[in-house]
């Protein structure tokens, strides 16, 4: 078997999801989901859905197109109401039996696009959400108005500007910062870097996240870009046919991933058969140490392509097939030997990719010793 053999995602194999103590578990829960339930006519979208998230704490919820991650995004904001289940804030009910309003929950929402209304100027659209009775006349608002957009590294030249004359980047700082000015307990980013290009998105999802450290809001990400979540989130929540796959901190999440779809949609995957006694998988890539073995005998492997070394002597080779130049690092394709010398390893002749800096060692037809480094994940097979 190789790593491009495709897993069906059907619902029998969902896990139950694995809650990341340090977060979830906090006594200081701010947002909590509590099997929550919605479907649109007959297509149940969510399927039970229990999260929660602490006080300051930021979670992303991370999935493919139409798990039900923006579905989940609106119940919380309050613009569609579950089925079944309840959502709490500070422990009091907004959604379930009692009812609270998107416009009575202090929740900010920052879209897509930003959703700038064009008519106005940079300044107006941050004005929008400031409370009136707070700020009163134009001296008061506009030097909010310029604190907000220092809080988002832009400065008071951008007040007259209109939406238009912005880049994306400058627009969905702007859309922060309008969210930012109604003071919210809780912000909602509903994939605002999906727009934008490598370079730009980088910047901007750094810029974003610094400012809602800062001020100590707690923030939920939907998106569908794994690397995103990963670097911006202190919890990830993956999302697959409606349910909760997994939740834990990022690194939990991607190194110990709770199902093989699981991983493979969190990153590249070598997923090879192996036969696991005690702790120790014997693969095609040799001994590989496995942490909580789910079972013995028969299973499939997983590495993450990083774990895989060139080596200067190991038991262990493969001859490189391709590769992908990518500048730091090259992606390079290797196919392992046709049958591994321990004769109780399954498999054999197994197309792997790993990465490696040096695209001169990366040649077709080059012979590469190979080594592990750490431990892999253990599934049990199909």
């Amino acid at each position: 078997m190789t790593e491009q053999t495709p897993t069906p995602l059907g619902e029998a194999r969902l896990p139950e999801p694995r809650i990341a103590p340090q977060i979830a578990l906090t006594a200081d829960h701010h947002l909590d989901i509590e099997g929550v339930t919605k479907n649109f006519g007959h297509q149940q979208v969510l399927k039970g859905i229990n999260l929660s998230v602490g006080r300051g704490a930021t979670t992303a919820i991370v999935g493919p197109s139409g798990s039900g991650k923006t579905t989940l995004l609106r119940l919380i904001a309050g613009f569609e109401r579950p089925d079944t289940g309840r959502i709490l804030m500070d422990g009091r009910e907004v959604a379930g039996e009692t009812w609270v309003p998107a416009h009575k929950r202090n929740i900010g929402y920052v879209a897509q696009d930003g959703a700038l209304f064009p008519h106005l100027s940079v300044g107006q659209n941050v004005a929008f959400g400031l409370d009136r009775d707070r700020f009163r006349g134009r001296k008061a608002v506009t030097e909010r108005v310029v604190d907000l957009l220092d809080m988002v590294a832009l400065d008071g030249s951008y007040l007259k500007r209109r939406p238009h004359e912005l880049s994306g980047g400058q627009q969905q700082r702007i859309a922060l910062a309008r969210a930012m000015a109604c003071e919210p307990d809780v912000m909602l980013l509903d994939e605002p870097f999906s727009a934008l290009d490598a370079g730009l998105r980088v910047a901007t999802r750094r810029a974003i996240g610094k400012v809602l450290h800062d001020a100590q809001v707690t923030t939920i990400l939907v998106t569908h870009d794994q690397a995103e979540a990963l670097s911006f989130a202190d919890q990830v929540a993956v999302m697959r046919g409606g349910k909760l796959a997994q939740i834990g901190n990022p690194f939990v999440v991607y190194t110990r991933p709770a199902d093989r779809a699981t991983a493979e949609f969190l990153g590249d995957a070598v997923i090879l058969d192996a036969w696991l006694e005690g702790s120790l998988a014997m693969c095609s890539l040799g001994a590989v140490p496995v942490r909580r073995p789910p079972a013995q005998g028969r299973v499939q492997i997983m590495l993450r392509p990083e774990q895989i070394r060139i080596a200067e002597e190991s038991r262990i080779h493969g001859t490189v097939l391709d590769w992908d130049y990518f500048g730091p690092e090259s992606s390079v394709r290797i196919k392992l030997p046709e049958r591994p010398a321990d004769p109780r390893v399954p498999g054999g002749g197994e197309v792997i990719t790993i990465r490696h800096w040096n695209a001169a060692m990366a040649r077709a037809g080059m012979d590469l010793a190979l080594k592990v480094i750490g431990e892999g994940v253990a599934f049990p097979a199909d």
